[in-house]
């Protein structure tokens, strides 16, 4: 509002000035010809006209820019929110994606924990099953043959009913042979009681008739011959004894086979009472019988119906089961596809994830080999730059000693150069002297150290790099320091050798240089003081400009590498590192965070 206030004046002085010029020159031009005074009214209508354009062209270039500069905010704003909706819906989505991992995992322990139940369910019901099987089975078998008994005792009543109407006519045979016989004796005791009487009789009257006649001849012969006389008397005596005799017996067998008869039909009148007394008793038992069979077959259609409502009880509880089983199986078989489509995703995403580890691995290793040949590279510019050092101070030392000589000067300090232990001025002192940290000011540029100090920031480095030195900063407050150097600033010795540590890299394993043994104990004692300076250090320079003098310890000295101490492989991360600036400075970002 203050912008368009100040041109909307501009605008009206403007408008101003221009008709008192217009008045002006109209006034002076009074005396002038009409027709130049047409030509200024059409000059200064003209110069309205453009004046009122112009002025019209900037309000629609003001609202424009305003217009403009509002949609730019707003496009701001909307590039503001799209941002912070990204970055909420990322959020929202990882934690989905947590939430997922944490519902698959449940599920699957569910999944196994069902399983199990399921399992330990189907065994318990088909325990329960084979038990109440086993029992109906015992209890069919056990009815099979009460069943079987009752046929068996059925088919022997069927038996005795046949052998009772058997035994029934073969008694009714024997009623009837008996009654024929009963006669049939009757008969024949009549008749020969009747004979036997009669034959008596007959004999009786013929004995008379011979007595009568013998002794008529008796009486006669007697009369006629007396001598034999008593012999035929004898014999026909003898012969009516014999006869006599005989019919004795013949009554005598007649009399006990008469007996005999009456002692059989007594056995058979016995025989026939006890047959009546068995026939009655076999009646009762067949009406007994006959009731406990209509009890029995009552039983077994109760039995069999028993039977047929249980099996089909038990084919529907089966059924059921089996349903149930097809149902839980199916439902298992969904959640088994589910789970083994997300942990096809998983595989997915994690073969994903070990290329980008590879990729990460691939890139740590370049790293770690372009600081390899960092520190190597700062090692040989070390040992390079001792050896002209003590060039220069033996120089020196000989040309002070050659002025004192001529007694130009006076006789320098004696000075060893062989690095003798013993020695009070060494030429090593000044070397161990360019270890020390000067000060532990903040802003330190990487460019003004000495080499030993970009060694000892390579090592501590190294150090994170190889995750000792976090373990090492959260345990205590010392400096990370490497493993062949003791807390009291000692380093171990074995036999006059110091141990180096076996391992550089994670992924590299060999010793890093032989130039350890350079190292002085006193460069270590003051970890603590080295350790906050390359922190300031650090935390002094940005990412990119301590990452690129890292790089330049290689490249600023290139003059005095060959080709072969710089490897292609150097070269080749200097120029990745170059084009692929951010994921490195990340990767260095997370490096110095403990730092």
């Amino acid at each position: 509002m203050a912008d368009w206030r100040i041109g909307s004046g501009a605008a009206l002085h403007l408008k101003r000035t221009n008709r008192t010029k217009t008045w002006k020159v109209t006034g002076k031009l009074m005396k002038v010809d009409e027709h130049v005074i047409e030509r200024a009214k059409a000059n200064a209508s003209l110069w309205e006209a453009r004046l009122e354009v112009t002025e019209l062209s900037r309000i629609e270039y003001r609202d424009t820019s305003r217009r403009l500069a509002k949609n730019n905010e707003d496009l701001k704003k909307q590039q503001y929110k799209l941002e912070k909706d990204t970055m909420s819906v990322l959020s929202y989505l990882k934690k989905q994606d947590q939430e997922k991992d944490n519902m698959i995992e449940k599920l699957k322990q569910q999944l196994v924990e069902t399983k199990e139940k399921a399992k330990e369910e189907k065994e318990k019901l088909e325990h329960k099953y084979t038990m109440q099987i086993n029992e109906l089975e015992g209890q069919f078998h056990q009815k099979a043959k009460e069943i079987g008994m009752i046929q068996t005792e059925l088919k022997t009543m069927k038996e005795f009913q046949k052998r009772k109407i058997v035994v029934e006519k073969e008694l009714d045979e024997l009623k009837e042979n008996l009654r024929n016989s009963e006669k049939k004796h009757q008969e024949t005791l009549k008749r020969l009681e009747s004979r036997f009487f009669e034959e008596k009789h007959r004999l009786e009257q013929e004995a008379e008739k011979r007595i009568v006649m013998l002794a008529e001849r008796a009486h006669h012969e007697a009369m006629m011959q007396l001598s034999t006389a008593g012999r035929n008397v004898f014999k026909e005596n003898v012969y009516l004894h014999k006869a006599l005799t005989y019919h004795l017996k013949e009554a005598e067998t007649r009399q006990k086979t008469s007996e005999k008869l009456q002692e059989s039909h007594s056995c058979l009148m016995h025989q026939k009472e006890t047959n009546e007394l068995l026939i009655k008793e076999k009646i009762m038992q067949l009406t007994q019988q006959k009731s406990q069979i209509q009890t029995l077959q009552k039983k077994v259609l109760s039995l069999e119906n028993a039977l047929t409502y249980m099996t089909t009880e038990f084919e529907a509880e089966v059924f059921k089961l089996q349903q149930k089983a097809i149902i839980e199986n199916q439902a298992g078989k969904v959640e088994i596809d589910k789970l083994q489509y997300l942990l096809e995703m998983k595989d997915k995403e994690m073969n994903r994830v070990k290329k980008l580890a590879k990729n990460i691995l691939d890139q740590r290793t370049e790293v770690e080999q372009f600081f390899l040949d960092a520190l190597n590279q700062v090692k040989q510019q070390i040992l390079i730059n001792r050896k002209h050092y003590k060039q220069i101070a033996q120089a020196a030392f000989n040309l002070k000693m050659s002025a004192a000589c001529a007694g130009r000067t006076e006789y320098p300090r004696i000075r060893t150069f062989d690095g003798k232990e013993h020695s009070t001025n060494s030429v090593n002192h000044d070397l161990m002297e360019a270890e020390k940290w000067p000060s532990t000011q903040k802003n330190v540029d990487i460019r003004d150290l000495t080499w030993e100090q970009k060694e000892k920031v390579l090592r501590l480095l190294f150090a994170k790099m190889n995750g000792l030195a976090a373990r090492k900063y959260r345990s205590s407050s010392k400096p990370p320091v490497p493993d062949y150097i003791s807390d009291s600033g000692e380093m171990k010795e074995t036999g006059g050798e110091i141990n180096l540590p076996d391992q550089t890299f994670i992924t590299q394993q060999a010793p890093v240089s032989d130039s350890n043994k350079m190292m002085s104990p006193s460069i270590i004692s003051n970890g603590l003081q080295d350790s906050d300076i390359v922190r300031n250090l650090l935390f002094s320079q940005t990412v990119h400009h301590w990452y690129l003098s890292l790089c330049d310890i290689l490249l600023v000295h290139s003059s005095l590498l060959s080709k072969q101490l710089l490897g292609t492989d150097c070269r080749n991360f200097y120029n990745n590192v170059h084009t692929n600036k951010a994921a490195y400075y990340m990767y260095l970002e997370n490096l110095l965070i403990p730092f």
